[in-house]
């Protein structure tokens, strides 16, 4: 016989840890519970976005739970047609709930996406910052000993689809500043926050220029690959804590 958990008690324990109601987020991101099951849950899958194909690969996998970082709703979804009704006919079909975290989960403070990358860099955190509504989300490292050269090298080897550089600040930084996904407004608050040196997701076009003005040293590898930490932590945490299997599913995204 499967083990399984009720819903209920892992929407809990989700919404606990991540601490959904003390971070205020973008109004459309919807932390917690988007779409409902029957209410028992027997496996697990967690991925950065709630697409077709996500919802494709862990209904072949047998979850009837999907755990993202990007939810279902961020624009409205009615009326229910086109792939907004192949995508709720699918889970309904598969008798799957989606739980979405988002900015909860790039702030955390032990399986946040910036804390598990400044983990997976090697580096160490000295600090916090980028304040959003009261919640610091990135954060401070100390820079490796070999200085800029070190990080790069580092940093290709983690994202080695997706890592950029913009190469006009220090070539030995003391700190880092780390903050995933879409963070151009944090360039703007980096010589504030007292770093020349930001490892970031995505950027605009703009923030060249702003670079070369302000002498910096940015670091876009992705808004998908930085992203994919705390999910997928997140993910084998809660199966770990239910007694559940856990399955991450990774898409070849390189944005």
């Amino acid at each position: 016989m499967k083990k399984n958990a009720k819903l209920s008690d892992l929407v809990k324990f989700l919404d606990d840890f991540c601490g959904v109601s003390k971070i205020e987020d973008f109004p459309p991101a919807h932390n917690g519970l988007q779409f409902e099951n029957s209410g028992r849950v027997t496996r697990i899958a967690s991925a950065v976005d709630a697409g077709s194909a996500e919802i494709s690969v862990a209904a072949h996998l047998g979850a009837d739970m999907l755990i993202v970082h990007h939810g279902l709703y961020w624009e409205p979804s009615i009326p229910v047609v086109g792939f907004n009704y192949e995508k709720t006919k699918a889970l309904i079909d598969s008798d799957m709930a989606v739980y979405s975290m988002h900015l909860p989960l790039d702030a955390h403070d032990e399986i946040g996406n910036n804390v598990l990358i400044a983990r997976a860099l090697g580096l160490e955190i000295s600090g916090r910052c980028f304040d959003f509504n009261g919640v610091k989300v990135g954060v401070i490292a100390d820079a490796p000993k070999g200085g800029r050269s070190e990080l790069e090298g580092r940093l290709r080897a983690l994202f080695p689809q997706t890592y950029k550089e913009i190469r006009f600040g220090s070539s030995n930084p003391k700190r880092i500043a780390i903050c995933s996904g879409s963070c151009g407004g944090a360039v703007a608050e980096l010589q504030s926050e007292g770093v020349d040196t930001l490892v970031c997701g995505e950027l605009r076009q703009r923030h060249f220029t702003m670079a070369q003005d302000m002498k910096l040293n940015l670091y876009p590898c992705g808004h998908y690959a930085t992203e994919r930490f705390g999910v997928a932590a997140l993910g084998e945490l809660a199966a770990d804590r239910f007694g559940l299997k856990f399955d991450f599913i990774e898409m070849q995204n390189p944005l």
